[in-house]
């Protein structure tokens, strides 16, 4: 069977043949656990302080200030749910957005069963969070602010270094999660001005199950996880090896390559979008369209469902829904709510992601199935 070509890379990347290479002696030869002071955790060990010191080098931080997590979803947990209850005392206030990663925003939901309030800060129709708007949501019990980088379904870039500022000098911690921008755009938590920042390994072609917290020195989040004491003591249990020498070798790679890498995918990107919109009528871009990760391309085509026109590419080309639809409810996506998308054009909306192995072959090919699907939904 011909696999259907594959443009939803902001939902996984495939493994990158070179973290593949680096992380085969740990699964075939170099078992040991990095905590046993005998000969089998020496290797792993110093596996793992690698790592560190790779991901530290993308991120622009020391290593001391890395903690891997099993992902993005447990770095948004711990940062956000450790923050508020190490700084409870202080005020019991979140400013986050409505346009934020369900694992953001159900922690807040979560976090206001303890008694925190969560204020939710408007995007506007391109996606974009005004600084202003964070300002006047900030109140002198606010404690944490939590804006993601990049977001991904529509890859609009936020304004968090401008965001930081604001926070920096009120004394709030900001926290964003950069799971969608590690790998497409430069990420510098000292350019941004976070303190702390969430990645997840899946999406930088690393393998799933494997994260990274990062949590500026001198910051302290209560403990996510208690046990044996692991990751100088912010994250008990033992080390996934593996996954760790995957990450650390994607983000080397990553930072070698990222102004090719960048080049590439908005090439594709771009290519796609060029095609579409000369192929069909009715087509809307949702997103700004330059402010954005250039691999993302997220379209509504008027008049369709999501679900349907997925089901008429499916075989041929690998996208992500907008919406849903089932016995007449159209269930549209929060993202695209946030940004006022009128229903008649969310209804139809797809994600197309592109990446590192996106061919030029394999666009024209989506475009020509995606152009004839669209024809025949609308009986043209």
């Amino acid at each position: 069977m011909i696999k259907p070509i594959y443009l939803d890379y902001n939902g996984t990347t495939p493994h990158d043949p070179e973290v593949l290479d680096a992380m085969r002696p740990f699964l075939e030869l170099e078992f040991g656990n990095p905590s046993s002071s005998h000969w089998y955790g020496i290797k792993p060990k110093q596996a793992v302080e690698a790592a560190r010191r790779q991901v530290a080098g993308l991120l622009g931080c020391l290593p001391e200030e890395i903690i891997f997590t099993s992902g993005g979803t447990e770095s948004n947990n711990h940062a956000i749910k450790g923050i508020a209850r190490a700084l409870r005392k202080k005020g019991r206030h979140i400013v986050t957005s409505a346009f934020e990663h369900p694992a953001v925003l159900e922690v807040c939901r979560y976090l206001e069963g303890e008694g925190f309030e969560t204020t939710l800060v408007e995007v506007d129709t391109k996606g974009i969070i005004d600084p202003e708007k964070v300002q006047r949501a900030l109140r002198s019990d606010t404690i944490l602010v939590t804006i993601m980088h990049a977001n991904n379904e529509v890859g609009t870039v936020q304004p968090i270094a401008a965001i930081a500022e604001l926070a920096d000098e009120r004394g709030i911690v900001l926290h964003t999660d950069a799971a969608q921008s590690l790998g497409k755009i430069p990420v510098n938590v000292k350019v941004l001005g976070v303190d702390m920042l969430s990645v997840a390994g899946h999406k930088l072609y690393a393998p799933k199950g494997i994260g990274v917290l990062y949590v500026r020195k001198g910051l302290a989040p209560e403990k996510f996880c208690h046990g044996a004491g692991q990751e100088n003591g912010w994250r008990a249990g033992t080390e996934n090896v593996v996954g760790i020498v995957g990450l650390g070798k994607a983000c080397e790679i990553a930072a070698r390559d990222l102004d090719v890498n960048m080049d590439c995918m908005k090439k594709m990107r771009d290519q796609l979008y060029e095609g579409l919109v000369a192929g069909t009528n009715d087509v809307r871009l949702n997103g700004h369209p330059d402010l954005r990760l250039p691999n993302t391309l997220n379209l509504s085509f008027k008049g369709l469902e999501a679900n349907r026109l997925l089901e008429e590419i499916g075989l041929e080309v690998a996208a992500s829904p907008g919406a849903a639809c089932h016995s007449g409810d159209v269930a549209i996506s929060h993202v695209l709510q946030a940004m006022h998308v009128p229903v008649e054009w969310a209804k139809g909306t797809l994600r197309f992601s592109t990446g590192r192995m996106t061919t030029a072959g394999e666009i024209d090919q989506a475009i020509d199935v995606v152009v004839a699907a669209v024809d025949r939904l609308r009986g043209t």
